[in-house]
């Protein structure tokens, strides 16, 4: 092959040969070369049908461009550029390994994301910061009876139960901005009309140099049936409670009902000297006034049992965090006074109202207290002992703790405490404090545990505070 007959050929720094018409080199230059030095003949590195891709140059009068040849992990693109005369073709190519590789991976990433999306059962879709659709994937005909194209620029608040929207949306806006991501739990409702629940996990996509929110992305799980098995686990929890409370709530009930027994026979003796006594008279209304106090004592205990064994679906609401504290206090006061524990209420003032269910949150706060009772009684018997029911404001939420003054927890088993089946308790399945932290949770709140200043446990619950 003739290298000084094509000068400008050796000065071209990439891989290239002239060809003849039928295809057979005529020189190449010292970049082609190399390639040939270090790896396989020049037939190897040319398309197998470089022939018919040089005739159909010269007969076309035209460039053929990124004909792709791989010589074994590499890749390399051949252009075919025909002189003027019809008679000669330069072939110059490129390594394109990086770039084909990275574009095939790209690919099959993009047919993997693809068929992940597709397939899916938790609803994945795209939202502007107003709140509205920009794309959902399949999976949203399955779970709310509309295809994706019919949520595209839908408001996301239009789905959302009307006793949630404004919560869980105020608290969405304010976690996405701040840090970003945000998990909530909330009621959704479908094409049909029906209500279901989900739990929604939520990232903000942010602009790169302002830092401002730009998308959000959320990926949407049908939650339903684990929020109505852990509803039926609450209320057979809140049956065994008042089962094992019984003899105290009997006694709470008997106390007003003996009162009513006595002050009637007191009324009764004194209607009978009405006719010779003044003040008998005076003394039958004070009776009857106490007749109906102790009455009203009592219908007021049986509707609070009443209100705390009710069964049905959860009712998110604005709630007075005292108010229900007072409530789980009076349902074990009794066990408290039997084990000579005095349970203490410390409220900070102005309190604002949480976002929670009455029940629910009424029953986690009775398992604290009844937790703390239990500790209490295992370190100091019979001896008196105390129990801190706090709450104050903690940021934008309220942080209540329960305080005792039990043999306490080692750090490193704060945690497992939670975890469920889990217990120190020769008796106990392990269910109460794991089931409290789902129920927790389920409001959007947390809770955990860390050691007291002075020794004993403090379990520590945070709640979201209602915006609506």
């Amino acid at each position: 092959m003739d290298k000084t007959a094509y000068p400008l050929l050796a000065k071209d720094p990439q891989p290239s040969l002239m060809l003849a018409g039928d295809a057979r080199p005529l020189a190449l230059n010292p970049a082609l070369q190399a390639w040939l030095d270090d790896g396989p003949a020049l037939a190897s590195w040319l398309p197998a049908n470089c022939a018919a891709l040089v005739r159909a140059c010269l007969r076309q009068h035209r460039a053929i461009a990124d004909v792709e040849v791989q010589v074994g992990e590499r890749i390399v693109l051949w252009n075919f550029i025909p002189d003027d005369q019809g008679q000669h073709v330069l072939a110059r190519c490129r390594d394109a390994s990086d770039e084909r590789h990275g574009a095939r991976e790209a690919s099959r990433a993009r047919r993997l994301y693809r068929l992940i999306i597709e397939n899916t059962t938790d609803l994945i879709s795209r939202h502007s910061p107003d709140g509205r659709f920009l794309d959902a994937s399949p999976a949203a005909f399955r779970l709310l009876g509309l295809w994706p194209e019919q949520l595209r620029g839908m408001a996301v608040h239009g789905l959302l139960h009307p006793r949630e929207r404004r919560q869980v949306l105020r608290q969405a806006a304010a976690a996405l901005d701040q840090d970003g991501y945000h998990t909530m739990t909330c009621r959704v409702r479908q094409a049909a009309g029906g209500y279901r629940w989900f739990e929604i996990a939520s990232r903000a996509i942010r602009e790169t140099y302002t830092g401002a929110v730009v998308e959000v992305v959320s990926v949407s799980r049908d939650i339903t049936l684990r929020i109505e098995a852990q509803e039926g686990l609450a209320h057979s929890a809140r049956l065994a409670t008042l089962g094992e409370l019984a003899s105290g709530i009997a006694h709470e009930i008997n106390q007003p009902l003996a009162a009513v027994v006595n002050y009637a026979n007191a009324s009764q003796r004194y209607l009978q000297g009405v006719a010779h006594d003044p003040q008998a008279r005076e003394r039958v209304g004070q009776g009857l006034q106490r007749i109906s106090e102790q009455a009203t004592h009592a219908a007021e205990v049986i509707r609070r049992l009443r209100a705390f064994l009710r069964k049905g679906p959860r009712r998110l609401q604005a709630l007075d965090v005292a108010e229900v504290a007072g409530e789980a206090m009076r349902l074990c006061a009794w066990e408290a006074a039997r084990d000579q524990v005095l349970v203490e209420l410390r409220m900070s003032g102005q309190l604002p109202s949480v976002y929670a269910d009455r029940v629910l949150l009424e029953q986690v706060l009775l398992n604290l207290l009844r937790n703390a009772i239990e500790a209490n009684r295992e370190q100091h018997g019979e001896r008196p002992s105390r129990i801190l029911l706090s709450a104050a404001r903690d940021g934008d939420g309220v942080r209540v703790e329960v305080a005792d003054q039990g043999p306490g927890v080692a750090p490193g088993q704060l945690d497992e405490i939670f975890t469920p089946f889990t217990t120190s308790k020769a008796d106990g399945l392990g269910l109460g404090l794991s089931m409290s932290r789902s129920l927790i949770e389920g409001f959007g709140g947390s809770l955990w545990a860390r050691p007291g200043d002075k020794g004993g446990l403090v379990l520590c619950c945070r709640l979201v505070v209602s915006r609506g």
